[in-house]
């Protein structure tokens, strides 16, 4: 069902105040995030139980700065120019619009408690916006900071949220009920559902639109899928525990961060069989992200330190910290 609803947009620094005033509101539910610039210079690191976010030097491999002020920082995402970066807090129940060369916050959007997954259009000129606790999904105007539409009847969605390259398709992970709804983003109307997962946790897309991979941690598999057929295609086992199911650029291949097994397991793709693991890495999860050439990816450890991983060697390179 489309609403339309109005925000009360709130003030920068009634947003700061509330960071130390308020416990968490969904504290149980725990994740972290990861978001690296266009130009691959920044990584700005975040999770779940943690007031602050990391900002990280990748030219130099260092903590550049830590921003302060959240509560339960969920999701982080750049604008396709870089200029900007927004940051979902569930506690605070908003999205803050952050400007990245000055590194402070300038604006905030409502969205009201349990604020989770976001997902931007590629100019940048629409913002979608799950919230577990009330089942939606909001679109935003991110220049203007106003909500175009709220759509209704979701389950519990959290970080996984899509769009498809073209833009003409947004796919919404449900955790209650381990489904994905499809929806179209310009009438905000659901095409399809499509079911036959286990505890889903990340999905991707393919660059052409037409596969859709996601990570089951309840079986411990990645699932493809048919995204025109709407169905599950096949399975393939990785290791425990997996949350990412992250597709690099070229396509050809996917990732799963093993949260318990503290590993990504490697699968080749068109085939879809497994053909390695990357070891040395601590509890990963969703946050992981690549290169724009695909030689590189970028996977955030449980303790907000970022592993350096060579995708041609399968050898993490270097881990960049708090401490650096």
């Amino acid at each position: 069902m489309r609403q339309k609803k109005r925000f009360v947009l709130t003030t920068t620094a009634l947003v700061a105040g509330l960071a130390h005033a308020a416990p968490a509101f969904d504290g149980q539910i725990r994740n972290n995030t990861l978001a690296v610039d266009p130009a691959e210079t920044l990584a700005l690191v975040a999770k779940s139980d943690s007031e602050k976010v990391h900002v990280y030097d990748l030219r130099h491999g260092k903590l550049l700065r830590t921003l302060e002020g959240f509560i339960s920082p969920r999701n982080i995402l750049f604008s396709p120019d870089g200029k900007h970066f927004y940051v979902s807090d569930s506690t605070k129940g908003v999205v803050e619009k952050w400007d990245s060369p000055s590194l402070k916050r300038s604006a905030s959007m409502a969205v009201g408690p349990g604020a989770f997954g976001t997902a931007l259009s590629r100019d940048g000129s629409r913002l979608f916006v799950n919230n577990q606790a009330s089942s939606t999904v909001t679109t935003f105007d991110p220049n203007t900071l106003q909500p175009l539409s709220v759509m209704t009847g979701f389950a519990q969605p959290r970080q996984g949220i899509k769009l498809s390259p073209d833009d003409k398709a947004l796919f919404v992970t449900n955790f209650l009920g381990d489904k994905i709804t499809v929806i179209d983003p310009a009438s905000f109307k659901t095409l399809a559902e499509v079911g036959g997962f286990n505890k889903i946790r990340a999905i991707s897309i393919s660059r052409d639109g037409k596969m859709l991979y996601a990570a089951n941690s309840g079986t411990d598999t990645l699932s493809e899928v048919d995204v025109e057929a709407r169905r599950v295609l096949r399975s393939v086992k990785v290791g425990s525990d997996p949350y990412g199911a992250a597709l690099r650029p070229d396509g050809n291949f996917l990732y799963s961060g093993n949260l318990k097994g503290n590993s990504m397991t490697i699968v080749s793709l068109p085939d879809f069989k497994a053909t390695g693991e990357i070891t040395g890495l601590k509890g990963p999860r969703q946050a992981i992200t690549f290169s724009k050439d695909s030689r590189k990816a970028w996977v955030l450890n449980e303790d907000l330190s970022v592993a350096e991983v060579d995708l041609d060697t399968r050898q993490v390179i270097r881990t960049l910290s708090a401490g650096t």
